[in-house]
């Protein structure tokens, strides 16, 4: 039965709307997936009751919930196609759109002063993370010897933590991601572009901490 009291990381994987609404209301449900929904609701002065209304009421968003059941190694597939590979081709994009708003609107109040440096710092962490699972921990997930990869699995979680950082440290830069009303065509890309790498990121490391590697852990 759904409560107030079950995690945000358990409702992510059985609530198809989940991850929309809780990105809604800046509740995190990847790196702090394991509180309760009342918890977190605590922490923000939003109403668990109304949230959980919300959740049962919504439709729509990337469908988590699939992947609750399937396969270990469908879901690491998965993970490599839909959000690695992702990562790899958005940030870039991301970094060089940043600069530009940076230079062309550097006599603006408003401009995101230091966000093009902060998306090169996290482009980096990524790869190096990215790198990291493709090069061992996945490859020992595929070929069966998952339930021994503790020390691994617990160096990625407190790289994801870093990355929750990072996005939340991105948001503050860019002024909550709602672009001022001077913005250009290419400063409100720019935050459109970094709110969609927030649910994507947020929606991958969920998917890492709260389903695949308890998952194989347990085999």
């Amino acid at each position: 039965m759904t409560t107030t009291e079950t995690t945000l990381a358990e409702l992510a994987c059985t609530q198809p709307a989940a991850a929309r609404v809780f990105l809604a209301h800046g509740l995190d449900f990847c790196c702090k997936g394991r509180r309760s929904l009342a918890a977190a609701c605590s922490e923000k002065g939003l109403d668990p009751a109304a949230v959980l209304a919300e959740l049962a009421a919504s439709a729509g968003a990337e469908d988590l919930t699939a992947w609750s059941e399937r396969p270990a190694p469908d879901l690491v597939r998965h993970i490599v196609t839909r959000y690695h590979e992702a990562l790899r081709r958005d940030l870039p994009a991301l970094i060089a759109m940043a600069e530009k708003v940076e230079a062309r609107h550097a006599d603006k109040p408003t401009v995101p002063v230091g966000l093009a440096g902060h998306l090169r710092a996290m482009h980096l962490a990524v790869l190096d993370h990215l790198a990291k699972e493709e090069s061992i921990l996945f490859p020992a997930i595929l070929s069966g010897r998952g339930a021994m990869c503790g020390g691994p699995i617990q160096v990625m979680e407190a790289e994801h933590v870093d990355h929750g950082e990072n996005l939340t440290r991105m948001r503050a830069l860019a002024g909550d991601l709602v672009p001022p009303p001077e913005a250009c065509t290419t400063w409100r890309a720019l935050y459109l572009g970094m709110a969609n790498l927030e649910r994507e990121l947020m929606e991958h490391i969920h998917l890492e901490n709260n389903v695949l590697f308890p998952r194989v852990l347990m085999a």
